[in-house]
């Protein structure tokens, strides 16, 4: 995205104003039209929010790609980490603050590898019809597990579920936190039964990836192994076709 263009007169300085003007009174017209099915498209919109920058892919001719893993650390942390290391993959782990209490040593044990830390809510809730103090403690307190660990980089969030409305995109905005979702999702269970074989999780990945994609996986969770399995076919694929892997920071900036 280009930079700003800025008039004479203030008008860069508006026009953040106007365009959140613009933004509520399209979505308030939108769930008045719309009712129901207006306000779900508004908070599980995946590429766009009411306030702030939300980035799903980067717009890039180079053969980069960012691995995402959501909703850990737990028990399955070690053969994850093993994973990577063995193809020297960096990875961005999108972590709930409560499951880094849980699993002392983890989150620390990917810093020291090298991997991003990013922030998943503290309980993992559905921030949609909630106020802006739970939403503050939501965020900062899993900043603080995550600064505590070690990590010195740049906290990117990922709404839980990718459900957000009001108070969540307008406290990133306030804060100036970037928001991170995804458009590659291959280990979707939305009614295909290949969302637990390996290689479909792969195969889907393969075909859905461009430059500048961010992938999302859930091998941490209980009923997802397959994406365990899934990923060296995953990596061995992509980097077999050029791209290069890099953690959703370096993906910003290139």
């Amino acid at each position: 995205m280009g930079p700003v263009s800025r008039q004479p007169g203030g008008g860069a300085a508006r026009r953040p104003v106007m365009r959140k003007v613009l933004i509520i009174s399209a979505v308030v017209l939108l769930v008045l039209v719309g009712g129901g099915v207006g306000l779900y498209l508004v908070m599980n919109a995946r590429t766009w929010q009411l306030f702030g920058g939300l980035t799903y892919r980067v717009d890039t001719e180079q053969k980069v790609v960012a691995l995402t893993f959501d909703d850990g650390p737990s028990d399955k942390s070690a053969s994850i980490e093993q994973a990577l290391a063995e193809r020297h993959v960096p990875a961005t782990f999108f972590l709930i603050g409560s499951e880094i209490e849980k699993h002392p040593g983890v989150a620390e044990q990917l810093v020291a590898q090298g991997h991003q830390l990013a922030n998943h809510s503290y309980t993992h809730t559905r921030m949609v019809f909630v106020g802006a103090e739970f939403v503050k403690a939501e965020v900062e307190r899993t900043d603080a597990v995550i600064r505590k660990a070690g990590y010195l980089g740049d906290i990117v969030f990922r709404p839980p579920y990718s459900k957000k409305l009001y108070q969540l995109p307008r406290y990133l905005a306030d804060h100036d936190r970037k928001t991170v979702t995804w458009d590659v999702e291959p280990d979707s269970d939305s009614g295909d039964p290949a969302h637990d074989n390996p290689a479909a999780i792969a195969r889907t990945t393969l075909d859905q990836v461009r430059p500048g994609s961010i992938i999302l996986l859930h091998p941490w969770n209980a009923d997802h192994d397959a994406d365990l399995a899934a990923l060296p076919q995953i990596v061995d694929g992509l980097r077999a076709r050029g791209y290069r892997f890099v953690t959703v920071n370096e993906l910003l900036v290139s």
